[in-house]
């Protein structure tokens, strides 16, 4: 899949069934995104659904970015509007909220299932939104300097100071917990 755009271009055409690959092939690493914003897995799943109905509803995917990029900026506009909209909320760190969900259900389970990852994950959680956004899409999402830095707004170069400067942070982090391998 050539990011989801063939497959969508199929949907667009008739095919059912290319949606559902979308969705299987995006969903878990879009609530995955969302999560890191409102740290409520329930509340990242809701958005990911809406994205992908106004997706499959409204049709506005214009193909200049790639359709993983175009959910990711949708994820983390859509998960800005959460937070403003439920502020006075309290708020479950994502530490508390992998505890609370079942195995079935918790994503960070599936996802940190060794000691070490988990250890770089807390590592991760304690850099600046900035750092473990990049991170997060860079390292897990596998996505290009140009669609990072189309989804956080900023230009390449930007990326690559950015990157640079999270993984010298969390290099000193491990370090200092003596946790590197």
């Amino acid at each position: 899949m050539d990011n989801g755009a063939s497959s969508y271009r199929r949907f667009l055409d008739g095919d059912k069934s290319a949606f559902d690959e979308i969705v299987n092939e995006y969903f878990h690493a879009l609530v995955f995104f969302i999560n890191g914003y409102v740290h409520d897995v329930y509340a990242s799943e809701d958005i990911a659904i809406e994205i992908f109905s106004d997706l499959f509803a409204y049709r506005k995917y214009n193909f200049k970015a790639s359709l993983k990029t175009y959910l990711f900026m949708r994820g983390k506009s859509k998960a800005i509007d959460y937070i403003r909209k439920n502020r006075s909320r309290a708020e479950l760190p994502l530490s508390e909220a992998s505890e609370n969900v079942s195995e079935e259900e918790g994503l960070e389970e599936k996802i940190l299932d060794s000691e070490r990852k988990k250890k770089i994950s807390k590592a991760i959680e304690g850099l600046p939104e900035q750092m473990r956004l990049v991170i997060h899409l860079a390292y897990f999402e596998d996505m290009s300097y140009k669609e990072i830095a189309m989804v956080m707004k900023i230009k390449p170069k930007q990326v690559d100071n950015l990157l640079y400067r999270a993984k010298k942070e969390l290099r000193e982090r491990l370090l200092e917990d003596g946790e590197l391998f």
